[in-house]
This record gives C-alpha cells, sequence and structure tokens, in this order.
C-alpha cells in the first residue's frame, strides 16, 4: 500500500531501529552534535531569551545532580506541577539524566487529586511552579510522605516551612547542591545516564480522569524515543525548523512534542500563555506548531468573522481569494496541477488576500499538527485554502500520542483522516469498528491498576483505544467517534455526537462548545457556549456594545441567530440526528471549572451532570 512504499527502509532501518537506549542519552548525543545551535527559545521580560544545547546541558546537568544527591535512584518518580515554561523543560531533562521518572501534574488540578497522584505514583520529589502549587502540597503533606523534598520555579523557598525544615527549596537551591556535587565527581551524571535502559519506566500520565480516579499509564524510555524516532523517519521535520510549543506539558501531546527535538535537532520556543498564542506567533515565526483542534476553530471563526464584517468590493474581494485558495487547495490534495490561469489568479488572490492571513500566524509556517481531538474536515480545508496545512494525527496518553499522522506531501494526506500509522506500529479495526493498536509506543500499563490494564489488552495484545474508526483503500486511518459517546435514541438509532458537535462549529462562529445530548431520548437537543470574544464583537454588532455576556448570550436576538445556525445543521444530518431543541448558556465551559479537560475537550459526563436540569428540561 502507498504507506508502505512512502517509507524509505534505509531510514528505517538507520533511524527507527537504531535508536537511543534512553531520553538521557538522546539528549547527550543531541548536545554533542548541535552543542552551539539553538535550542531553545522562551520570554523574558517581555524580550525572547535564547539557549544553545551546551547551555542547557550546563544547567540541566547541574540539576540531574542535585536530584541525585538529594537521594533520587534509578525510575525513582519525580512530579512536575507547572504551567509550560522553560523550567519545565529543564526539570524534565534533568529528571531523565539522573534515571528517574517524571510524573506530570496539571496545574488546575485541585489538591486532593494532586495528593492522590503524588502518593499512588510514589513521587520522591516534586517540582511546583509558585507558592499555590506548593500550597497543594502543604495542606495534604501526611498524604504524601514519601515526598522528601520540594523544589519551587518562582515560590518562595522555606517559607511556611515548620523551623529546622527545608522542605520546599528554590530552583537556584538545587542546582547549586548539583554543581558542588559534579566539582566532586564530574562523570556523575553520565555514569547515571549510561545506566538508563529502554525498558525502564521514563514517565507517568494520569488521565484526565472524565469520571472517577485518574489512571497512571507507565510509558518506557523506548516508548518515548520510538516515538521521535518513529517521526524522524518519516522525514516529517528536520534541525532548521522551529517549533512553537505552548500545548501543556503534562498532557502527552506536548511531552512529545519536547522530545522530538532531541532527536531532530530542531530550535522550540516554550510558552504556555494560551491567551498569547496569536501574539507570540507574529513574534516567535515559527514553521511548525501543534495544537488542539479548539485552537484552530477559534483561529478560523475570528478570521471568517472579520470576513463577514466586511461589505462592497472588499468583501467581495476576499470572497474570490479564498475560492481561489480552495480551488488550488482541492487540486493539489488531488494529486493535480493547477491550471496556468488558476495559478495567475492565486498569484494575485495571494498577495491581496491570503499571504496577510498567513502573516498571522507568523508567515513561516509550514505546517500545524492538530491532535488529542478530531479536527473538522471544513476548518482544516478552510486552512489549506490559505495555504496553512494542517496535517492531523492520532494518538492517546496510552500510546504515548504519535499512533497515526498525515505527512505534508501532496498525496500523503486526507482531509477527514488522522493520516497512516507511523513506522512500526500496527493498526486494525476490530469487529465491532474499535481501533486497536500495537507498537513500541504502548504503555506498559496502568500504575497499580492490574485490573484496568488487562481490561484494554485483547488476546493478541493489541490496546484497545475505545475509538470507532476505519481504514480506507490506502491506508489512511479515519476516527467517527468514542466508542463511550456513542448513544441510541429511544427510537433504536445511533449518533455520534462528535461529528455533530464539529460541524456546528465550522458552520457557527460565534460556537465555544457544543454537547449533542438524548440517550435514550425520542429526539436530540444540544447545549451550547458562546466564544466571548465572538460573543463581545457579534453584540456590537446588533445594538447591544456594552452588554455583558449573559446578557449578549441571553437575547432574544443571539437566540434567534442560534436557531439559523442549527437550521443549517440539521441539513446536513440524517433525520433521527437533528437537534429538535437546545439552550445556550450564560457563560462559556471551562479547565477550571472541571468541564473540559486540560486539552480543551468536553468532559461529557461532568457536563451531563452538572446541567441536567436544563437538559432534561428540554424534553418537557
Amino acid at each position: 500500500m502507498a504507506m508502505k512504499s512512502a517509507v524509505d527502509e534505509r531510514v528505517l532501518r538507520d533511524v527507527l531501529e537504531n535508536r537511543a537506549p534512553s531520553i538521557g542519552a538522546l539528549f547527550r548525543d543531541r548536545v554533542a552534535k548541535s552543542g552551539h545551535r539553538e535550542a531553545w527559545q522562551y520570554f523574558k521580560n517581555g524580550h525572547l531569551e535564547r539557549v544553545t544545547w551546551l547551555e542547557t546541558q550546563e544547567r540541566v546537568y547541574a540539576m540531574a545532580a542535585g536530584l541525585m544527591s538529594l537521594g533520587l535512584h534509578l525510575e525513582d518518580r519525580v512530579a512536575i506541577a507547572s504551567t509550560t515554561r522553560f523550567e519545565w523543560v529543564l526539570a524534565d531533562l534533568a529528571i531523565m539524566c539522573s534515571g528517574g521518572a517524571t510524573t506530570t501534574v496539571y496545574p488546575t488540578t485541585i489538591a486532593e487529586d494532586v495528593a492522590f497522584i503524588l502518593s499512588d505514583s510514589g513521587a520522591r520529589i516534586v517540582f511546583a511552579e509558585d507558592d499555590g502549587q506548593v500550597e497543594k502540597l502543604r495542606t495534604h503533606r501526611g498524604e504524601i510522605p514519601e515526598v522528601m523534598k520540594v523544589v519551587t520555579f518562582s515560590g518562595e523557598a522555606h517559607s511556611g516551612d515548620e523551623e529546622g525544615d527545608d522542605w520546599v527549596i528554590s530552583l537556584a537551591d538545587l542546582e547549586a547542591i548539583g554543581r558542588e556535587a559534579l566539582t566532586a565527581r564530574p562523570t556523575m551524571v553520565d555514569e547515571r545516564i549510561d545506566l538508563v535502559g529502554p525498558e525502564h519506566l521514563a514517565v507517568i500520565i494520569y488521565t484526565s480522569g472524565t469520571t472517577g480516579r485518574p489512571k497512571g499509564a507507565e510509558l518506557t524510555q523506548d516508548a518515548i524515543i520510538y516515538e521521535g524516532a518513529s517521526v524522524d523517519s518519516i522525514k516529517l521535520l528536520d534541525h532548521d525548523d522551529l517549533q512553537f510549543l505552548w500545548l501543556p506539558l503534562s498532557h502527552i501531546f506536548g511531552k512529545i512534542l519536547l522530545t522530538f527535538p532531541l532527536q531532530m535537532g530542531f530550535a522550540t520556543a516554550v510558552d504556555g500563555k494560551i491567551d498569547k498564542i496569536v501574539d507570540n506567533l507574529a513574534v516567535i515565526k515559527p514553521t511548525f506548531m501543534g495544537a488542539a483542534p479548539r485552537i484552530f476553530e477559534k483561529a478560523y471563526a475570528r478570521v471568517s468573522g472579520m470576513v463577514e464584517t466586511e461589505t462592497g468590493i472588499k468583501r467581495k474581494l476576499m470572497d474570490w481569494s479564498l475560492d481561489v485558495g480552495r480551488q488550488v487547495m482541492e487540486a493539489k490534495s488531488a494529486g493535480q496541477a493547477p491550471s496556468a490561469l488558476l495559478n495567475l489568479q492565486y498569484a494575485i488572490a495571494d498577495k491581496l488576500v491570503l499571504s496577510k492571513i498567513r502573516e498571522r500566524f507568523g508567515g513561516r509556517v509550514r505546517f500545524f499538527i492538530s491532535g488529542s481531538a478530531a479536527l473538522n474536515a471544513d476548518i482544516a480545508r478552510w486552512f489549506g485554502s490559505v495555504g496553512l496545512l494542517i496535517i492531523e494525527g492520532y494518538g492517546l496518553t496510552e500510546s504515548s500520542a504519535a499512533t497515526c499522522v498525515n505527512r505534508p506531501i501532496h498525496g500523503s494526506y486526507r482531509y477527514g483522516t488522522v493520516g497512516w500509522p507511523v513506522p512500526g506500529t500496527d493498526v486494525k479495526i476490530a469487529s465491532d469498528g474499535e481501533i486497536l493498536i500495537k507498537g513500541p509506543g504502548v504503555m506498559r500499563g496502568y500504575r497499580n491498576r492490574p485490573d484496568a490494564t488487562a481490561e484494554v489488552f485483547d488476546e493478541q495484545g493489541f490496546f484497545r483505544t475505545g475509538d470507532i474508526g476505519e481504514i480506507d483503500d490506502l491506508g489512511f486511518v479515519k476516527i467517527t467517534d468514542r466508542k463511550k459517546d456513542l448513544f441510541k435514541t429511544s427510537g433504536g438509532k445511533y449518533i455520534a455526537p462528535s461529528q455533530i458537535e464539529s460541524t456546528l462549529k465550522f458552520i457557527c462562529p460565534l460556537v465555544s462548545q457544543a454537547m449533542v445530548y438524548g440517550d435514550g431520548k425520542n429526539y436530540a437537543t444540544a447545549l451550547l457556549t458562546v466564544d466571548p470574544d465572538a460573543a463581545t464583537a457579534w453584540g456590537a454588532a446588533h445594538g447591544m456594545a456594552g452588554k455583558s455576556y449573559a446578557e449578549i448570550t441571553q437575547s432574544a436576538e443571539m437566540r434567534e441567530a442560534m436557531q439559523g445556525y442549527i437550521d443549517e445543521l440539521n441539513t446536513h444530518l440524517n433525520r433521527w440526528e437533528t437537534i429538535k431543541r437546545f439552550i445556550v448558556l450564560d457563560r462559556d465551559l471551562t479547565v477550571d471549572d472541571g468541564e473540559l479537560t486540560p486539552s480543551l475537550k468536553l468532559k461529557r459526563r461532568v457536563v451531563s451532570d452538572k446541567f441536567k436540569d436544563e437538559l432534561e428540561g428540554l424534553y418537557d
């Protein structure tokens, strides 16, 4: 099949089969190859700081030696509770070089769950971003007796400790301890790296836990190394690229993107401020960026909303340019060369409109990578029409993220799919449509949960993903829905809610979150929220300037507008799937309120329970 011929067998042998034995060894090799090249960028006092691989190694080795001096042994767990920032990168690399295993903790996790994760993982040391994260640990210190030290990035060291207790130290303190140890024994970190093998534990990532306690997926050194090597083998990226990494590093998608530069040698700009993504793109000017679908949905809604407000010649020019871009995109994605006339039209459209849209994303993007949830194919095509290719991929925490990915080469990607499996990973479809996977990236099991581990592996050792999908004639994998999200109406018809929700987000630029509801009911309904920025702009255009978010979203005018979009949505659906009634909330759903995962996916069970009365009221 095409996916077989697209992979160079020599590259597979040299890159994939001869991969590094550990992440620490991979980092050390990268420093040896690219020492004086730029490795990282990060913002400090509003300016971009640049750090080479050699400069990175100096700090990482000091921190690793500090961890070892505190008593960290091979495979001991070290937790990181922080937003995405440069110190997260340093801490993770230091853990890898000291032979430890990183346990990730989302900074929004409530104190009780933080205590559970630290206790369940057996964490010995915790990197805590600030005083807020430290306080979570203090309030539950009695429940985490194995934590012998807390290292804070920006909090107050020793503050709040009992007299004579230095439980909390600063990052500078850790580095000072490490530098002193290295002076006495300069080779201590390299000696530890040499002890770490492919089978050793590298990371524990706890699932978001939409119901019940989260489960910790244990990923080995080789699982993480394999992901970088497999992507390197298909030559998706090279050492001249520049990545913008803002995703939560506590999420497997962000963690794997952190491994790619070690494998391929390109520089990475790190900044986790979600509200600054667009501004940072213009400053950093990356060549690629990974993101969750919600980011692309918001960008599409913002630009298309701007187009909607234009009138006259300018509006006609923008519509014409986008249509020309669409024709070129469709021709290229079908493997055809645009005609001479179409190329001429495109040159004009690109100069006047399309290039200006790309400039909002920095002007140098070769492609985006979308993962963690399904991306609407029409939104992907819209980005393609302005010259911004989104290659969608697929994976789970339990499979170390990169299971399938489209390639940024014409004929090697197909809109609406998540691409081909990465080399070395097998994907098949079970009789009930569930996607099953096997490969080096799959976890060794859930920590302390042999029962849960046994449930997710079949008798051939394939991991049951819980996703429903299919494989087309060219080997492209397509995800249709989560198995557990499918529901059946009282008429016996199955509904796949995520497909309907993503279609609505494409049709309606106002929608932030949508949840289709109706399990066991005689018709489907929906819960909707409005994007705050879109609500403000829409309100100003409809005589509600200065009104609050709640006033705008609950107005009769907004209700009428939403009804129009729902009516349009229903024309694309089967009769039993159509949305008969809906509610618009007076606030958006948030991560902080526990309604979205940190990767911005909807927690259906939480939202259904929280707004049960409102949803059930749609059936009165």
